[in-house]
């Protein structure tokens, strides 16, 4: 697979946390047993109704037994989501008689009044399409599909959640990260981020976004804490170097090099040989000579990177202090300098790098 087909399947995947496996299969063996259970009731309770379960509750079964955490998964909207959008589907599906323009209604209105009420749960939009394309056994409960099967097959699924997650040391539902003993803000937030900052920023943007803002602030404050233990006073070069390189090889065809350019936004690139032996560097400028004695029958043998390239590289080691670096970077304007071990390419520091990181210890005399 070409490197434009991963990026383009990358660009598709979602920037999701893989839990391991045993997690995985909590939340697996959760939902089976949740909805096994909680329908097993249902068809007690109901007896002869044939609309003992339905469909909509495998999507719930997904956010309560794998994400508990998020705030669609919460019990208020599972069981106020729910209601609201059974109850407008069944008043669509009486009330318009075309069934397409009733079960897009029923979304549409349902999706505004669970927003509106801060009850979205994505499942309840298939709740309210049940309850118009649900056939003569839902349409002939009437109303009373918002009690059976719908708030009924809700609480039961909800109540499993609530023992398993409690059962496998999840908090569920989801606490809220908040100053028990007073109104005012924790200490750690007092010098730091505070809730308000959180809430400022999220006013900014206009998406709805899945996480809460307690959530959102935990993660940030354990965050900077990490950083925090970090923090060095003398940076070595391995402190700040980027790991993912984006090289040439010096059997690159020169076209190859331009696009590589071209694609990445880049005015400079290491070329190495064999397993990351760095052996010159290209800049986009020897391109452009390239390509203007191109015309040359005397350059006419040039069609490969290894012959256009500079052979004179500035390295450093991985534990070279990065003040060594000042002068390449002040001096002879380089835009990176090549970190290598083992006469290998390991990293590079960009300009970008050296000023991130001497404005952090510009910080730390402050």
């Amino acid at each position: 697979m070409s490197g434009i087909q991963q990026d383009w399947l990358s660009a598709l995947k979602p920037n999701f946390k893989v839990l391991p496996l045993k997690e995985r299969l909590l939340c697996g063996v959760g939902a089976l047993c949740g909805l096994a259970i909680s329908s097993l009731i249902s068809w007690y309770i109901l007896g002869g109704i044939n609309a003992w379960y339905i469909a909509p509750m495998g999507a719930s079964s997904v956010l309560l037994f794998a994400v508990p955490s998020s705030p669609l998964a919460q019990p208020w909207n599972v069981v106020i989501g729910n209601t609201i959008a059974g109850i407008i589907g069944v008043a669509c599906s009486t009330w318009i008689p075309d069934l397409t323009g009733a079960f897009s209604f029923a979304v549409g209105l349902a999706i505004f009044l669970m927003m509106t009420t801060d009850s979205l749960h994505p499942p309840s939009g298939a709740v309210a399409m049940t309850a118009v394309l649900g056939g003569e056994t839902v349409h002939h409960l009437g109303f009373n599909f918002v009690i059976y099967p719908v708030l009924l097959n809700s609480v039961l699924l909800l109540a499993f959640a609530l023992l398993f997650n409690r059962l496998i040391g999840r908090h569920y539902p989801y606490p809220k990260h908040v100053n028990e003993r007073s109104s005012d803000p924790t200490p750690t937030q007092k010098v730091s981020i505070q809730p308000q900052d959180i809430q400022r920023a999220l006013d900014e943007h206009t998406e709805l976004l899945d996480i809460s803002q307690y959530d959102l602030e935990k993660i940030i404050l354990e965050a900077q804490e990490l950083a925090n233990e970090r923090q060095v006073n003398i940076y070595v070069c391995q402190d700040i170097m980027s790991k993912d390189v984006i090289t040439l090889d010096e059997n690159d065809d020169i076209h190859q090099a331009l696009n590589k350019f071209k694609h990445n936004n880049l005015m400079s690139l290491p070329v190495i040989q064999g397993e990351g032996r760095i052996v010159g560097t290209l800049a986009l400028y020897e391109v452009v000579e390239w390509f203007k004695r191109a015309a040359d029958p005397r350059a006419s043998w040039e069609h490969l990177v290894k012959q256009i390239m500079n052979r004179k590289v500035v390295t450093v080691t991985p534990l070279q202090p990065i003040q060594d670096l000042v002068p390449y970077f002040v001096e002879k304007s380089f835009n990176y300098i090549p970190v290598v071990e083992d006469q290998k390419l390991i990293g590079i520091i960009s300009r970008a790098d050296m000023i991130a990181a001497l404005q952090q210890q510009l910080n730390q005399i402050k």
